[in-house]
């Protein structure tokens, strides 16, 4: 549980254009987004699941599945993406970082977005709420383990400016300095809906006394 208030970026949804022009709704994750991670995970495809739960099942644990949307905003932050552009306005994305057990400033990332919309900027705007909140919240490092055969991830973090730590059995492992990154991200000014999320989040993260 958070040991203090979270910044209340809840109550804040982004409402941008893919890099396509689908528009979406970037929000944070709640409890009662079960129903809907559900959705997204049976609408990966065989690949795409096993390269982000490691294991080729088509839905993993109940355990997992609901730690995925235990998120208090402060030791588990997730931020997800609804497409209002289809029909049911469906999750599309999610990416979250979980503090270690430690309660210190290092925590876990990890992202997966839906197979029809890999390539159109939506990991980068999900990611620049994440690591906005991360940083309000004290997270400053995040590592990634990621199979190594997982290409996208790889370019992501890779332009995040992460940190190669280390591989292992078939496991590749980053470190995110969640500072650096955000300079890169914000410095991508041809990024529309990464810069839309700047607008909308960053001062209210960083002045939350502040916040509506």
């Amino acid at each position: 549980m958070a040991t203090r208030t979270a910044t209340p970026l809840h109550r804040i949804e982004v409402h941008s254009e893919l890099n396509d022009g689908t528009a979406v709704c970037l929000r944070t994750i709640t409890p009662e987004d079960e129903p809907l991670l559900r959705a997204g995970i049976a609408t990966l495809s065989a690949e795409s699941r096993y390269l982000r739960f490691f294991s080729p099942t088509p839905m993993p644990p109940d355990p997992v599945v609901a730690g995925l949307v235990d998120v208090d905003g402060h030791d588990h932050i997730g931020w997800g993406a609804l497409c209002t552009d289809c029909e049911g306005t469906p999750a599309i994305g999610a990416v979250h970082a979980v503090r270690y057990a430690d309660g210190g400033t290092i925590g876990e990332y990890s992202v997966a977005v839906l197979d029809a919309f890999h390539g159109k900027g939506l990991a980068r705007m999900m990611t620049a709420a994440l690591l906005i909140q991360c940083l309000a919240e004290g997270l400053t490092e995040l590592d990634v383990h990621t199979l190594a055969e997982n290409r996208a991830v790889a370019r992501l973090v890779h332009s995040l400016g992460a940190t190669w730590l280390r591989g292992s059995a078939g496991v590749a492992e980053y470190r995110i300095d969640v500072m650096r990154a955000l300079e890169g991200l914000r410095a991508d000014r041809d990024a529309r809906g990464v810069q839309d999320v700047f607008r909308a989040l960053e001062h209210r993260a960083l002045n939350p006394a502040r916040s509506p």
